[in-house]
């Protein structure tokens, strides 16, 4: 597999950029439409935290274990939420998709469908990795729904796993969809986006 490096992915609607520094007020911005901070379930930055946050992806970078975006909307050019690789394991050609959220505006539309095409296709068709992850929390149903809806596996549930931002521990759902899995999953979100436009 490929190292994953800085890179723009675009659809006719959505634009993933290589998150900067520069996207901090953007994004600071993007995490007010619905207040993202106050869902227990997400890592999305409160107000003042927006530095911290792009700090630590870029961070995730610079050590090799992250590819950190910002999800833009084409038409204003505005950005709308943010998605990376995480745990990059080259050595088995693995990587995950997370820490992704966008807008409340933007939620339950194409978006998601669209990045998540972006991203996997870049990560089989581009990097050659072999197995694609997901993991959320044992109470963020909506992204399990979301998750499952690609087509992924579920892998099992890791018990006591991390903190949250309240201080409480999670289980962590973990999900897959392996490389072997891709062309079926690939045809379905693209008839999925296809649906979206004719209705």
């Amino acid at each position: 597999m490929k190292k994953p490096e800085p890179v723009t992915l675009s659809a006719a609607s959505v634009r993933l950029e290589p998150m900067t520094a520069d996207h901090v007020a953007a994004l600071g911005a993007a995490a007010k439409d619905g207040e993202l901070w106050n869902l227990r379930v997400t890592s999305v930055p409160a107000p003042g935290e927006t530095a911290d946050y792009v700090h630590a992806a870029l961070k995730g970078y610079a050590d090799g274990h992250m590819l950190p975006f910002v999800v833009v909307d084409t038409a204003s050019g505005r950005v709308i939420g943010s998605t990376r690789y995480h745990d990059i394991v080259p050595a088995v050609e693995r990587l995950e998709i997370g820490y992704t959220w966008y807008g409340r505006s933007w939620q339950r539309t194409h978006v998601n469908t669209t990045c998540k095409l972006l991203l996997l296709q870049h990560a089989f068709e581009t990097l050659g990795a072999k197995l694609v992850g997901w993991r959320t929390d044992n109470y963020n149903f909506a992204s399990q729904r979301a998750i499952e809806r690609l087509g992924a596996k579920k892998d099992g549930i890791l018990r006591h796993h991390a903190l949250r931002r309240d201080g409480t521990v999670r289980d962590t759902v973990m999900y897959s969809l392996a490389a072997g899995e891709w062309p079926e999953v690939k045809a379905h979100l693209q008839y999925q986006l296809n649906r979206r436009r004719e209705s």
